[in-house]
């Protein structure tokens, strides 16, 4: 029976004044609600909740309620998908959730989320630039140039003398320049010549 007769708690179960003791403070919780929320972002999944009734159960509806936190800032960094903040405050309306069981309603929401995602950068600027650009400014004055050296007369120029650039291209090996695109179709020439 109980060996516990003094009624004294088992230390098995939780104490009444912590009767929930998370074992990973959160973490899991945290990424599963996270993963559902963004589910939410995709029509399809909306329409197989509302198919299997799930957006008709009471209490469904009142964790979508509860969900509603994640627009908050601390939160609202962790989600990948925005849309599924969109679609979960869509859910929070009755006449949605009832619409959403239709396929034909599925589709249409699927299909404005594609348009939207496909204009994305141009709905962007234009309303990150509702005018035109301004006119640039004129370019500052260019600073004075400094004086330019004195010409060298002719006589001071020695012709033979060389540049060490010069030198070495000169007296080295000349290297041919070899087209790697063609490399194998001469060596087949050569092949069927020889």
């Amino acid at each position: 029976m109980d060996s516990n007769k003094d009624g004294g708690a088992n230390p098995a179960e939780p104490s009444p004044k912590n009767p929930y003791k998370d074992p990973d403070d959160g973490r899991q919780r945290f990424l599963l609600e996270l993963e559902f929320v963004q589910c939410l972002a995709n029509p399809t999944y909306i329409h197989y909740l509302a198919q299997n009734r799930y957006l008709d159960d009471e209490a469904f509806i009142g964790y979508l309620k509860y969900l509603q936190y994640w627009q908050r800032p601390e939160y609202v960094k962790f989600i990948m998908y925005p849309h599924c903040l969109f679609f979960l405050e869509l859910l929070q309306n009755a006449n949605f959730r009832t619409a959403m069981a239709h396929p034909g309603n599925k589709e249409l929401a699927h299909r404005q989320q594609f348009y939207l995602w496909k204009n994305y950068r141009n709905n962007r600027l234009k309303h990150i630039l509702p005018r035109s650009l301004p006119e640039p400014a004129a370019p500052p004055p260019a600073p004075a140039l400094p004086p330019a050296p004195a010409p060298v007369p002719a006589s001071a120029v020695v012709p033979s003398a060389l540049s060490p650039m010069q030198m070495t291209a000169a007296s080295g090996p000349t290297l041919m320049k070899v087209d790697m695109r063609n490399a194998g179709a001469d060596r087949r020439k050569r092949k069927k010549d020889g």
